[in-house]
């Protein structure tokens, strides 16, 4: 059956999706660990990733959701990049297709890790094939002509918000991925602010016609949420917000909830409210990639206790559970966090030496809400 693992590594985003049929998509590649550091829980995620794929070394899909170090650390230590000799060597793990948002080709002034995959984004753009970019502002356009390219020619690597993925199909595959945001005119200043032009998205799963939904959030802010769920139910495409599991934004930031902090709790305004409480289902899973959520407010930096308040109290109106990577099963020991997508919904599967349960969580059958 499909599989989800989300890994633990700290304040960063890693999840591998494998299919049935031997198909697989990671989500960002964070590998944070200090190896020169014993105490380091973090786990070592290029490992972790090469026992996974079994001597396989080519991944069908790569989304790099943003650009920043949490989401793409090591990452052109890892893979096989198209742009220069000096990526490629036969231990290196080969991308199908890269999925990029525009930003990550537009950004100037990028260094280190982003500027090498602004680098390769770029040169399969450039060559037409080997990715896929989602957003279409005007400067995607401007940016093929100053390289004199047709941007007709390109049209068929764009995929705009309200869209399905054409590298999946839910019936050949069991997956589909639709298209929630980046917005054209997320990034049509200039500014290109990362985290608000995140590939955000929707994946749903089918085993024996019945569908689990994974949604897939980055770290867009809360400003961001709130115009993905505006327009997505201007377009009455309200089922693409329904949600079993949910790797919620941004490490469980307030940020991505509301402007205020809060007391002891996060509030989100109506729309936010809507996208966890209406259409998270019954036994839903809300997953922090983060750090362990802490007690006080000593750190400005996420996981915030008040956001992680909310995503708890949502957990238990849904009956379901809010688990932290860096907390699972244990935080004295994090282990990988596998999930398995069959005909009754999604399930947890124990972790070796692990003392969590199994969860599971009920998902609706095709055609019904």
């Amino acid at each position: 059956m499909p599989t989800l693992t989300f890994f633990p590594i700290g304040n960063a985003d890693t999840c591998l999706i494998e299919l049935d049929n031997a198909r697989r998509a990671l989500f960002d590649f964070a590998d944070m660990r200090n190896a020169d550091d014993e105490k380091d829980k973090r786990c070592n995620l290029e490992q972790e990733l090469r026992d996974r794929l079994d001597g396989d070394k080519e991944l069908d899909v790569v989304a790099f959701t943003h650009l920043d170090t949490d989401h793409c650390k090591r990452a052109k230590e890892v893979f096989w990049l198209e742009h220069a000799a000096k990526y490629q060597d036969d231990d290196r793990i080969k991308i199908k297709t890269m999925w990029v948002p525009a930003t990550a080709i537009l950004e100037e002034g990028v260094e280190g890790q982003a500027l090498t995959l602004r680098t390769e984004a770029r040169h399969r753009f450039i060559e037409g094939e080997g990715i896929r970019v989602f957003g279409r502002p005007d400067a995607l356009d401007e940016f093929l002509k100053e390289r004199d390219i047709d941007p007709a020619k390109r049209r068929n690597l764009i995929s705009d918000a309200g869209t399905l993925c054409p590298e999946f199909d839910l019936d050949v595959d069991g997956v589909e991925f639709f298209v929630l945001s980046p917005f054209a005119e997320h990034c049509e200043d200039g500014t290109y602010k990362r985290n608000d032009t995140a590939i955000f998205m929707q994946a749903t799963f089918k085993v024996d016609e019945r569908l689990t939904r994974l949604l897939l959030s980055a770290d867009v802010g809360y400003e961001m949420i709130e115009d993905i769920v505006r327009v997505t139910r201007i377009k009455h495409n309200d089922d693409r917000l329904v949600w079993d599991v949910n790797n919620v934004p941004h490490h469980s930031s307030y940020l991505s909830l509301a402007a205020e902090k809060g007391k002891n709790e996060t509030k989100p305004g109506d729309s936010i409210k809507w996208l966890y409480e209406v259409q998270g289902r019954e036994g839903a899973l809300l997953v922090s990639t983060s750090c362990p959520v802490p007690n006080d407010d000593e750190n400005d930096q996420p996981p915030h206790r008040q956001a992680a308040n909310y995503y708890k109290h949502v957990a238990d109106d849904l009956d379901g559970q809010y688990l932290v990577t860096m907390e699972y099963p244990k935080e004295s020991k994090p282990k990988p966090m596998e999930i398995e997508i069959g005909a009754k919904g999604y399930s947890i599967v124990k972790s070796a030496g692990g003392s969590a349960a199994i969860i599971s969580g009920a998902a609706p059958r095709a055609g019904r809400e």
